[in-house]
């Protein structure tokens, strides 16, 4: 991909190329982005985007990299990260958080303020930006419950602030489209902190005890067939402990999909198409993936 340092002359940040995205990928996959940006401020970032949309670069975004499958020799693409963007304002039952910041650093800093609402997606490895993007939750609840505003660069490279009235989410998608998240507003309520603590224990010993947690994975490889499970009808399948080369389906919980070590993009590829294949013809059901996907080019 051919760039030049000159057309983001005017933007603050970092910017480099070739950077290996495989450490930033929780499921320690992928190869290099052709360009990698990480901006200081939103301005920033509406700048970049919209020198790639004036040089016809293509661009993506990375969070935390808990939801997403990175191709083994990269992307010919501008990769935007966001290690600077983790500040949180309070304001009363209100928390204005910047979309880099993590999700269960956020939870905690939510109990330790007395404010109620998050306890639902703890256990959830992802940055609040992300979240928002695939709209995340459990079957508890999920991250737009609590919405009350988002700052947006939308698919121009232009700022906008929507509020939750403007957006459509859907099941596992923010149905927010090319737009790049910014920041976001949450309405919590107070309650006393250990109230918050004892709802999030009992709900994080849940999951340790229902899902592969410190293992290195993607979380949720599939999106739940409406009235299913998806872990339920693979492991009808017979496909728990399947494994290509060293990516395995989680014996504790069939929609996880583990790297035992020197998995690959293609072995993960190759995984998701046979275990399609076998819960197709054991019970009908097509499975779609929840996790996202990044095209090489």
């Amino acid at each position: 991909m051919e760039w030049s340092q000159k057309w983001f002359e005017d933007y603050k940040g970092t910017i480099r190329a070739g950077v290996s995205l495989k450490a930033l990928s929780h499921f320690r996959i992928g190869g290099p982005a052709a360009l990698f940006l990480e901006p200081w401020a939103e301005e920033d970032a509406a700048l970049a985007i919209r020198v790639c949309l004036e040089h016809s670069l293509p661009f993506k975004v990375l969070g935390a990299g808990s939801n997403l499958l990175i191709p083994d020799d990269g992307v010919e693409a501008a990769v935007f990260h966001f290690p600077h963007w983790n500040r949180v304002v309070r304001d009363g039952d209100q928390l204005i958080v910047q979309a880099g910041k993590s999700l269960p650093s956020l939870i905690r800093m939510a109990k330790e303020c007395g404010l109620s609402g998050f306890e639902t997606l703890c256990g959830i490895p992802a940055h609040v930006g992300g979240a928002i993007a695939m709209n995340a939750g459990t079957k508890e609840g999920e991250i737009f419950d609590r919405l009350v505003s988002l700052r947006v660069i939308d698919e121009h490279g232009e700022l906008r602030e929507l509020m939750r009235s403007e957006l459509q989410p859907r099941y596992r998608d923010g149905g927010l489209g090319d737009g790049l998240i910014t920041s976001v507003t949450f309405q919590l309520e107070p309650c006393a902190e250990d109230e918050i603590f004892e709802r999030m224990r009992s709900l994080l010993k849940k999951r340790t005890q229902t899902q592969p947690v410190t293992e290195c994975s993607v979380g949720c490889i599939f999106k739940n067939p409406e009235g299913d499970s998806a872990g339920r009808l693979i492991q009808a399948a017979g496909m728990k402990g399947e494994r290509i080369g060293d990516i395995e389906v989680s014996t504790k919980h069939a929609n996880f999909f583990l790297n035992l070590g020197a998995g690959s993009h293609a072995q993960v590829q190759e995984l998701i198409g046979r275990v399609r294949d076998r819960v197709m013809a054991h019970s009908g059901t097509h499975l779609e993936l929840e996790v996202r996907q990044w095209c090489q080019a």
